[in-house]
């Protein structure tokens, strides 16, 4: 069994697995063994649960890193007892019996929230429900300010939606009261209110750094800090 821990990269709402791709590169580049899996978006206590049951399939400890909708999740799935850590990268750090709607709502909101276009998709044996993304000609300036204007392009079209219901529903955990935890603050975030991100990483007692400038799709922008964030977390939990 490995005592250098797996990285388990799970992003968040409007996004997929790419997104990860350069903070892949450079942890691979470190020797350090990294997973990133679809996240499903489909519902606070689902999603979480398909994320656990991942992180309990890999032998040995794991570092649960959540990006944007992504933090709540690990926040829910990091009690899984081979989780050692946990990182939030432009995250929401949930308290136990807390929604995103709820955390959200003690701050001015995001430009997100005048954004978002609704869908809807078929539920089994019920009436539709409703999924969000955001409005394209909005993505560059909510969610990608500092990515160049080709991939941004493409990042927009590639969306992947978030199930509407996800906003109200709580977590039924808060790993972070007895896991440690480190975050990454985007400081010129326009989909999650920086203020959101500093307050749940104080609450959650994290280790944090900020990054002046960043917006939210910070790990496509400034992979090399992202990834050093990181790799200081696989540190103090080998």
């Amino acid at each position: 069994m490995s005592t250098t821990p797996t990285v388990l990269l799970v992003h968040g709402a409007f996004a997929d697995a790419g997104s990860w791709s350069g903070v892949i590169a450079e942890l691979q580049s470190h020797g350090i063994p990294v997973l990133a899996p679809s996240n499903p978006l489909r519902g606070l206590a689902s999603d979480a649960a398909y994320i656990a049951s991942v992180a309990s399939q890999i032998d040995g400890p794991v570092v649960l890193v959540g990006h944007s909708y992504g933090g709540a999740l690990i926040t829910v799935a990091g009690t899984t007892e081979n989780v050692v850590g946990l990182v939030y990268v432009a995250a929401y750090a949930l308290e136990e019996g807390e929604s995103l709607g709820e955390l959200q709502g003690r701050f001015p909101l995001s430009s997100l929230v005048s954004n978002l276009k609704e869908w809807t998709y078929p539920v089994p044996g019920g009436d539709p429900a409703v999924e969000v993304t955001i409005a394209e000609d909005a993505f560059p300036s909510v969610f990608a300010a500092d990515v160049p204007a080709n991939v941004t392009k493409v990042l927009a079209a590639a969306q992947r939606p978030l199930a509407a219901a996800a906003f109200e529903e709580t977590a039924v955990a808060s790993a972070w009261k007895t896991k440690p935890a480190w975050a990454l603050v985007a400081g010129a975030d326009e989909a999650i209110n920086p203020e959101v991100e500093r307050f749940g990483a104080k609450r959650a007692g994290a280790t944090v750094v900020e990054l002046e400038g960043a917006s939210h799709a910070v790990a496509v922008s400034r992979p090399k800090e992202v990834a050093g964030l990181i790799r200081d977390a696989v540190r103090a939990t080998s």
